[in-house]
């Protein structure tokens, strides 16, 4: 996180629907993130740990070490909460235990969404990279999707790195930048967030922070506690 920006957050995928614009009538398609329960656990500062960070903590699957359980223990918050750190300029007033609510995006602003795409395994290059393949008659045998040749002759005597050709596709980590926020109901703690392209399936988790390429939001809507 690019310092003076705020806390970011893990949100769950619901869904993606489509709203109208209030100023221009238009029809906006739009993506559903949920806020599961977040608290923070803790706080790290430059002067002891050599970075300033926020340690938070959201119901959702993972693995948690004895010393974690024992931090949430002592807060009275349950076991199967996963820890993260998100990174700021200055931790502030923050106080563990305290919740973080949705409200802490607010309409209007931009962010930018990280998550993982869906995966597709194995696949091959008409797939993968959108090659025309080889042709249907006229010489070509049991090959038709296959990427024809890789390399040179004698010299160089290899293939270059970096060359398109079948393997893994998906599972990759995509951030999409300057997103917009639409709509922020804090009764359902959802974040309606601009377009529907946000990486991973429903129910897969994305991290959900400030845009590093717009201005650090300032407004009635920002809490202090909670700024960088």
């Amino acid at each position: 996180m690019a310092a003076g920006h705020r806390i970011g957050l893990w949100m769950k995928k619901v869904g993606s629907t489509a709203m109208f614009d209030a100023t221009t009538g238009s029809r906006v398609p739009v993506t559903l993130l949920l806020l599961e329960d977040t608290f923070v656990v803790g706080t790290k500062v430059s002067g002891i740990h050599g970075y300033d960070a926020v340690v938070l903590g959201t119901k959702r699957r993972g693995v948690v070490n004895k010393p974690q359980v024992q931090a949430l223990r002592k807060l009275g918050i349950e076991e199967d909460y996963k820890l993260f750190e998100s990174r700021v300029k200055a931790v502030g007033d923050l106080q563990p235990g305290s919740k973080v609510e949705v409200s802490h995006f607010f309409k209007g602003q931009f962010v930018d969404v990280t998550g993982y795409t869906i995966g597709r395994g194995f696949a091959g290059v008409m797939k993968r990279h959108n090659f025309r393949g080889l042709r249907a008659s006229h010489g070509v045998s049991i090959s038709h999707r296959s990427q024809g040749s890789t390399g040179q002759c004698q010299d160089p005597g290899r293939v270059f790195k970096g060359k398109k050709m079948a393997g893994h596709m998906g599972d990759s980590k995509v951030t999409m930048q300057n997103l917009q926020v639409m709509l922020v109901d804090e009764k359902e703690a959802l974040l309606v967030v601009r377009g529907t392209g946000i990486p991973g399936a429903e129910g897969s988790y994305v991290f959900v922070r400030d845009a590093v390429k717009k201005p650090v939001p300032k407004g009635e809507a920002l809490s202090e506690s909670m700024a960088g």
